[in-house]
């Protein structure tokens, strides 16, 4: 089975923030969520305007899991969120179909695949991508800019520290090269 990567390098994501933002807010906006929150795709692409407007906290049943999720909406997100759902009706979709001009639908998963894969295309990504891919990116940098696994273990809703590490690609390089450099 292959398993899509997280994207690593910070300099890649901007690129691709970049190429998404020419496509509209739209769609920069599914990656930035999906990199900020750590949602499945399925929850992401669920959210509604009422989900998010005038919220610091967004709160969710889980598809996957049927467990309550609530995390904080970062600063940053925030200010995207709120130039983009201004003057949205509550009952819109964050990520609608423009198939369905009243928002009665979201945009579908393979959609969203299609979005993701295009830019990261055009940024020259040669690594496996899908949708979560967007997961992974946020498990990874989460993790190395903490270190804490027990957090993001939590947080991802994995049964152990083994998985949620071997989930976030820390490849055995990373485990080497760690070790190399830890000494009593």
């Amino acid at each position: 089975m292959n398993f899509v990567q997280p994207i690593r390098n910070r300099e890649k994501i901007e690129e691709i923030k970049s190429v998404l933002q020419e496509n509209g807010t739209r769609d920069l906006l599914l990656f930035t969520m999906g990199i900020n929150t750590g949602l499945r795709i399925s929850d992401l692409l669920k959210l509604t305007v009422l989900d998010v407007k005038d919220k610091s906290h967004i709160e969710i049943k889980e598809q996957k899991t049927g467990k309550i999720k609530r995390f904080p909406i970062q600063q940053s997100l925030q200010q995207l969120l709120n130039d983009y759902i201004k003057n949205k009706p509550v009952n819109e979709y964050l990520f609608k179909s423009r198939n369905h001009n009243n928002g009665s639908k979201p945009i579908t998963r393979v959609m969203a695949y299609e979005i993701l894969n295009n830019a990261c295309a055009k940024c020259g990504i040669k690594d496996k991508i899908g949708t979560h891919t967007l997961r992974k990116t946020f498990g990874y940098h989460y993790y190395q800019k903490t270190h804490d696994i027990a957090l993001l273990q939590k947080i991802l809703n994995h049964s152990s520290p083994s998985i949620t590490l071997r989930y976030i690609g820390i490849e055995q390089d990373n485990i080497d090269a760690s070790i190399m450099e830890f000494e009593l």
